[in-house]
């Protein structure tokens, strides 16, 4: 492969658990040299033993999921020494990011008002739950209050069900790439000559961005979105699931021509001389009908009769269980699946990184563990292995 696009760039992270290093991850797969800044007295990432499964001591897949591609260096940063060391490998790096409650990063010395005197061109990213400038600085938060407060759950699930929050901590994750983003816009600005800068995500923020056209439709029209039956789409129908004769499958017919391709395929174009789904105004005053004709007409053949007379033609997807989705052939058949070297496990495999450069996914390690790159970073910054033992001994590395 040719050299990733951000080989050369060292990255700084003061993190734990998933959006944070979600974010660092994305940094790291593109090449950035991802140094993790690990607690030496308390295990490090608390990620590291989260279970239930885990890799020899002190590690995870959990925590792998997370750190692909990182280092690890263990620094007591509140301690006198630990903070020498920790500016002067700032002076070495781009980039130090965190994933602190908001009224940290100020106390421990991560802003730019604390490290722009170390360097002046150091980029200072915070992804924090509401933000460092508010009455909720000091507030923890994770991505389950997000979806509560933002409205998520309220939208997500069948009518007349209790709130219902996402499979997945997708507030964490879009949190994390939207700080990495950030971190790349005020990287160009330095390049190109300026100084560095604080950049602010929240996951509060994050989330309240996500509820996109319905928040604008509810600003400007007092329109209240409500949940639709069948995971159905808020206003074009046919967009939702039907029943399949194996199970579910996921239909968009999103535009007229979709609309015409459906119901050919089924057999059924007297549906398109049919006032009552002549439009998508008169589909959707009409849902409960043509749900329950579609449901006759997709119950008549398993979903994999269904993919071959539309593929391609129409979108539509096949509901899938976890494993089910897990062991879909098109993983493999597109690089989805990587397998990362690992001290412990050398079949450990993990989701590849959706970019592509020039064709190609960016390769990957395993994270290195504890602290195990601690004595070879401490001697490309210049201290003797002399410093490093006693360093060791007091518990500052």
């Amino acid at each position: 492969m040719q050299t990733k696009p951000l080989a050369g760039i060292r990255v700084i992270a003061v993190e734990q658990y998933g959006a944070g290093p979600f974010g660092s991850m994305q940094l790291a797969d593109m090449g950035a040299e991802v140094i993790k800044i690990e607690n030496p007295t308390t295990g490090g990432d608390v990620a590291r033993q989260s279970g239930p499964y885990f890799l020899g001591d002190n590690d995870s897949d959990f925590f792998q999921t997370f750190n692909r591609n990182k280092k690890s260096l263990t620094l007591d940063l509140k301690s006198a020494e630990g903070r020498k060391i920790f500016e002067r490998l700032v002076q070495s790096a781009d980039i130090v990011m965190n994933n602190l409650r908001g009224d940290q990063p100020a106390k421990l010395g991560l802003d730019y008002d604390s490290l722009g005197a170390v360097k002046r061109e150091i980029i200072c990213g915070h992804l924090s739950a509401y933000g460092r400038d508010n009455d909720r600085a000091g507030w923890p938060g994770y991505d389950y209050l997000m979806q509560a407060e933002a409205g998520f759950m309220d939208l997500t699930g069948e009518p007349g069900t209790p709130p219902a929050r996402f499979g997945l901590s997708m507030v964490d994750f879009m949190s994390g790439v939207i700080l990495a983003m950030g971190m790349l816009g005020a990287l160009v600005g330095v390049l190109r000559g300026g100084a560095g800068r604080d950049v602010d995500v929240n996951l509060f923020d994050v989330a309240a961005t996500q509820l996109t056209y319905p928040a604008t439709w509810y600003l400007n029209r007092g329109h209240e979105t409500a949940r639709v039956p069948r995971s159905g789409h808020p206003s074009t129908v046919p967009c939702q699931i039907y029943r399949s004769a194996d199970g579910w499958v996921f239909v968009m017919a999103m535009t007229e021509k979709f609309w015409q391709i459906l119901v050919e395929g089924l057999d059924r174009a007297d549906l398109l001389a049919d006032e009552r789904f002549a439009t998508v105004a008169a589909r959707r005053k009409h849902r409960e009908i043509l749900t329950e004709i579609l449901d006759g007409e997709f119950m008549r053949a398993q979903n994999a009769h269904w993919m071959r007379v539309f593929a391609g033609r129409l979108p539509l997807a096949p509901v899938n269980s976890f494993a089910q989705a897990m062991d879909n052939p098109w993983l493999a058949q597109t690089g989805m699946l990587q397998s990362l070297p690992h001290v412990d496990n050398s079949q450990f495999r993990v989701l590849a990184s959706p970019l592509k450069f020039d064709g190609n996914r960016p390769s990957g390690t395993g994270c290195s563990a504890l602290g195990a790159d601690s004595e070879n970073l401490l001697l490309g910054l210049g201290y003797s292995a002399e410093e490093i033992a006693v360093w060791k001994n007091g518990q500052v590395i």
